[in-house]
C-alpha cells in the first residue's frame, strides 16, 4: 500500500496519525502549511518557547483560527484541533501523541527532547540535523533500545540523499558517491556574520527585510552546514568520508559523473563509496550553468558491459567511459516535505534515514588565530567553522565537535585552520558533554557498538 493510501485509510477509520511538533519557526511553519492538506494526520499539539509567535506563524501559513481553539491536549484530541503550549514536557506527556517532530534547530535542546520522547514511548522525526551530527549514533542506539523509531526529516537534504542511496543499492548499483550541492569558494570558510551577505549574494537591506539570521545563513556559507549534513549522510548510509574534509569539486549537473569518480580515473574521490558536495561556482567565482546548488545526487557504477550498454541505449548521461551515471533531484522543498517522514514512520515503521554507523564527525576548526581566554561562539559565528572529519580520526585526536563549540573558553591559543581539541578548551560539566562522552564510549567508529 502506498503511503498516501495508508493515510486515506487512517482517515477513513477515524484514527489519524497523532503528531506533536516542537518548534514552530521557519522549518516548522513549512510543515504546518501542509498539514491541513494531508489526510490522516492530526497535529495534536505544538510546543514553542514563544506561543504568540507560533500562533502568528500558523495564521501566516493559512490556518483557520478555529483550528487553534483547543485549550488543552484533551480538548484537542476530542475536537481535532491543535493545542499550543510553551511546555515541551507537557506535549511529551500526552500519551496519545505517536510521533514527535523535533524542529527547534537547537542541537543541545533537541537531544534532550529526543531522548525524552523515546522515554515517553514516542517515535521521533528529527529536523535538527545538527543534533544528529553531534550524537546521532547515540540517538539511534537509544531509539532501538526503547523500541522506538528515530528518523531524519525528508525534505532536508540528508534524508533525500539517503533515499537516493537506498534506491541505488536496492536496484543493485554500487554507490560511488552521494551528496548535495552548495555555493562554495575556499575563502568562504573564513566568512563571518559580518561578511555573509556579500558572499551569499544579498544586500544587508534585503537580509533585514526578510528577517534573515546572519549567523544561521553563515553556517551554510562557511561550510559548517554542508559538513553537518554530510556527516548525517555518512552515518546513515555507511559511506566513507574524505580524509581532509569536503573537496567541493565545481561541476554542472552534466559533469557530476565526471568529477565523482576515483582520482585514478580522472575524478576527485580518494576511493569509491564516499560523501561529497558539488560546488555551483568555478574556483574563479564564475557561476556554473545548470548547477545542483539546491539539490541532491548519487553516482552509481555500471559494473558490467551489459549494464553500460543499457545506459547508452536509454540515453543515460554518463562519464566518457560509460561506467558512471548520476541520478539527481535539483531541488528540495525543506519543511514542505516532512510529511513523507511522518507517514513512513507511522505506517511502515521505517525511518527516512537513521544512523547505522559512526563514520563521520564535524570538528570545530579555527577561522582565525584564536587567543587563550576567548569564548567560542559556535556554528556560523566569528571564530570556528565545522569541518567534515572521519570519526576514527576525531575520536583518536579528541577533536572538539562543532555542536559543543559554543560558550566555552579557550585555555590555550589555536592557530587559524587548526582543528580544536578538548585540550584546547575548558571542559565544563553539562548534560551535553555527558551525552557526547557516552557516544564516544558506546559507539565505536565504523559501527554502533
Amino acid at each position: 500500500m502506498s503511503l498516501y493510501q495508508g493515510l486515506l485509510q487512517r482517515a477513513a477509520e477515524g484514527r489519524p496519525i497523532r503528531v506533536g511538533l516542537i518548534g514552530a519557526g521557519k522549518f516548522g511553519s513549512m510543515y504546518l502549511s501542509q498539514i491541513p492538506r494531508t489526510p490522516g494526520v492530526h497535529l495534536v499539539g505544538i510546543a514553542d518557547v514563544n506561543p504568540v509567535a507560533a500562533r502568528a506563524n500558523l495564521t501566516r501559513v493559512g490556518w483557520e483560527p478555529s483550528r487553534l481553539a483547543a485549550t488543552s491536549f484533551a480538548e484537542a484530541l476530542k475536537t481535532g484541533q491543535t493545542f499550543i503550549t510553551e511546555r515541551v514536557e507537557a506535549l511529551l506527556a500526552c500519551p496519545e501523541i505517536e510521533i514527535v517532530v523535533e524542529c527547534t534547530g537547537h542541537p543541545i535542546a533537541a537531544v534532550d527532547h529526543i531522548l525524552a520522547a523515546f522515554a515517553s514511548g514516542k517515535d521521533v522525526v528529527n529536523v535538527t540535523v545538527e543534533a544528529d551530527a553531534f550524537c546521532g549514533p547515540l540517538l539511534a542506539t537509544r531509539a532501538k533500545a526503547s523500541g522506538r523509531i528515530y528518523s531524519l526529516a525528508y525534505g532536508d537534504q540528508p534524508a533525500m540523499i539517503c533515499d537516493l542511496v537506498d534506491w541505488a543499492r536496492t536496484c543493485g548499483f554500487p554507490v560511488v558517491a552521494a551528496g548535495r550541492g552548495h555555493k562554495w569558494l575556499p575563502h568562504f570558510a573564513q566568512s563571518t556574520p559580518d561578511t555573509v551577505w556579500d558572499n551569499w549574494g544579498l544586500s544587508p537591506a534585503q537580509a533585514e527585510r526578510g528577517g534573515l539570521n546572519p549567523k544561521m545563513f553563515n553556517s551554510f556559507l562557511d561550510g559548517s552546514k554542508p559538513s553537518i549534513e554530510s556527516t548525517a549522510v555518512a552515518n546513515a548510509t555507511g559511506l566513507g568520508v574524505p580524509s581532509n574534509g569536503l573537496q567541493y569539486p565545481p561541476a554542472s549537473i552534466e559533469d557530476i559523473p565526471y568529477v565523482t569518480r576515483p582520482i585514478a580515473e580522472g575524478g576527485c574521490l580518494e576511493r569509491k563509496g564516499m560523501v561529497e558536495v558539488i560546488s555551483s561556482l568555478e574556483r574563479d567565482g564564475r557561476s556554473i550553468p545548470y548547477e545542483i546548488r539546491m539539490g541532491v545526487w548519487v553516482t552509481v557504477e555500471g559494473e558490467t558491459e551489459y549494464i553500460r550498454n543499457c545506459f547508452e541505449e536509454y540515453k543515460a548521461h554518463t562519464d566518457p567511459s560509460g561506467r558512471y551515471f548520476t541520478l539527481y533531484k535539483r531541488w528540495h522543498l525543506i519543511g514542505l516535505e516532512v510529511g513523507q517522514s511522518v507517514a513512513s514512520v507511522a505506517l511502515r515503521r521505517e525511518p527516512t534515514g537513521c544512523p547505522i554507523a559512526w563514520n563521520a564527525d564535524v570538528a570545530a576548526t579555527a577561522k582565525r588565530d584564536l587567543r587563550e581566554g576567548e569564548t567560542l561562539d559556535g556554528e556560523g559565528g566569528y571564530k570556528v567553522w565545522g569541518k567534515l572529519t572521519p570519526a576514527k580520526e576525531s575520536a583518536e585526536k579528541s577533536f572538539l565537535p562543532l555542536g559543543l563549540a559554543h560558550g566555552i573558553r579557550l585555555v590555550r591559543p589555536v592557530r587559524a585552520g587548526q582543528a580544536l581539541t578538548w585540550a584546547d578548551v575548558e571542559r565544563v560539566p553539562s548534560n551535553a558533554l555527558r551525552l557526547r562522552e557516552e557516544m564516544v564510549r558506546e559507539c565505536a567508529p565504523g559501527g554502533l557498538g
